[in-house]
């Protein structure tokens, strides 16, 4: 697979100045090409990112609004996605003395290629300011708008710097939310879920005892809020699996945790297979998960959970479950050989173990 660096690679620097040059006559775009060509190669993503933004400032007219000008007019004839944050990323680097120009530029390069990183220089510049700018979004007819009055405020959003002031307090974006939680976008209900989620990590109960008056007969809602609470659910919160009814001290077995095998090579998958069986006379809403406890280099073992099943366990019932679990190297998780574990957890408590080794 190609790496996604290479979307900033020269066949789209050439279609960039193609598309500038059209909106204004004065673009050197042989002068714009070799600044480019001649500091692409050793650069990762987002370091090419900033390159293209940098070279479109050295080559565009000031000041920054008649250059803002010319950009509007090119976003929408340039390729689409992760290219299009150069429009953004450049009001953010050079728009923070227009403020109100520049947030409603990033409201309308937000459709061509998200502003969500963008955004958080100004939040950070003036975060009230622009939460009230925010707030308007999130009644706007666009998806695209909506999502970024969620996704650009949330308090830890991977691949940006957190926001303080919404971990130290989420009153300041929870009001925001609340305006989305019906929301027909599955692409907005994600980021507001997202954003729950990265609440949760600083304000367990505050969050679950928010979105207990939030009305969950209705679909979208539910599903949100379903989302939101994934963290506590894993952890085996009480009140986030009373939220859907998840049995609150599950009644059964769980027998013959079997492992494909007892030394896994780097690479391969595990496979491991067990039952349950209820001891209940009633059905019993379980979560199923499983952990997963990672060697670090240092030799201690890390833990991360993964979602395996929901099921509604019936007396007398027994179910069976298969699973393979990858160990190949990840860019987000490099794998370490020795001892690793692996627990079976329902409802947040931890039912069977047991250990395997990871060899190269």
């Amino acid at each position: 697979m190609e790496p996604l660096k290479e979307m900033f690679n020269k066949a789209f620097a050439a279609h960039l100045s193609t598309q500038i040059k059209s909106e204004y006559r004065g673009f050197d775009e042989s002068s714009f090409l070799k600044a480019i060509q001649q500091q692409l190669e050793p650069l990762e993503l987002n370091q090419r990112l900033r390159l293209f933004t940098r070279e479109m400032k050295a080559h565009l007219p000031e000041p920054f609004p008649k250059a803002l000008v010319i950009l509007r007019k090119t976003a929408p004839k340039t390729k689409q996605g992760y290219t299009s944050l150069i429009y953004p990323d450049f009001v953010a680097l050079y728009g923070q003395d227009h403020f109100d120009l520049s947030l409603e530029a990033l409201k309308y390069f937000t459709v061509f290629g998200s502003s969500e990183f963008a955004i958080r220089e100004f939040l950070k510049l003036d975060f009230k300011k622009t939460m009230k700018h925010m707030e308007v979004w999130a009644e706007n007819k666009n998806e695209h708008v909506r999502r970024l009055s969620s996704e650009g405020c949330r308090p830890r959003l991977p691949w940006s710097f957190k926001l303080d002031e919404v971990i130290k307090n989420p009153e300041y974006t929870l009001p925001l939310l609340s305006k989305l939680k019906e929301d027909e976008s599955l692409y907005v209900r994600k980021s507001v879920a997202n954003h729950l989620n990265d609440i949760s990590k600083d304000h367990p109960e505050k969050l679950v005892a928010y979105l207990k008056k939030w009305d969950l007969s209705h679909p979208h809602t539910a599903w949100i809020v379903k989302r939101a609470c994934r963290t506590l659910i894993k952890k085996g919160d009480t009140e986030s699996l009373n939220l859907f009814a998840f049995e609150k001290k599950p009644k059964l077995s769980l027998q013959n945790l079997k492992l494909g095998a007892k030394k896994i090579r780097i690479g391969d998958p595990l496979h491991f297979s067990f039952e349950l069986r209820s001891q209940k006379n009633k059905p019993q809403k379980l979560a199923i998960d499983y952990k997963v406890h990672y060697r670090k280099p240092s030799g201690s073992l890390l833990p991360k959970v993964f979602k395996l099943k929901e099921v509604n366990l019936l007396p007398n019932q027994i179910l069976s479950f298969q699973k393979k679990h990858p160990f190949q190297h990840f860019s987000t998780r490099q794998q370490h050989p020795g001892k690793h574990v692996i627990e079976i957890q329902i409802n947040g408590v931890i039912f069977a173990s047991s250990e395997f080794s990871l060899v190269d």
